[in-house]
């Protein structure tokens, strides 16, 4: 894969989780600068698609035996904000913003797997 797009993902993913669990402490709602982040998440997962897209359509394979499970979770990946947004749209309470940062939490352990996938790493088949 390409691992500084992956840590970016990973680290926006965090931050957002953070402030979206920061404003759930704080019994808020989720904001506009929410949804903003989550745009900016979405826009690098949808980058990071399109690079798994091209490099699997060049040949490059993950290591092992695991081309549809990394698929899978590349698929996945930029599916996960854009459900945890209808909810937190319709939950306008703290738990919207809790629900949007574990959303993010769950992406950024993601991020983790897929590298994991790439790299034939333990479980990758």
């Amino acid at each position: 894969m390409f691992t500084p797009l992956t840590v970016t993902v990973a680290v926006t993913a965090l931050l957002l989780a953070a402030g979206c669990g920061w404003a759930a402490l704080r019994d808020q709602p989720v904001k506009d600068w929410h949804y903003l982040g989550m745009a900016v998440v979405l826009l690098l997962t949808l980058a990071q698609l399109t690079v798994g897209v091209v490099r699997l359509a060049n040949g490059d394979r993950p290591a092992g035996d695991s081309t549809v499970v990394f698929v899978s979770y590349l698929i996945s990946v930029p599916l996960c904000l854009p459900v945890v947004a209808i909810v937190s749209l319709g939950e306008r309470s703290r738990w919207g913003s809790a629900t949007v940062a574990a959303g993010a939490l769950v992406l950024a352990v993601l991020q983790l797997r897929l590298a994991d996938v790439w790299s034939g790493g333990v479980g990758a088949g």
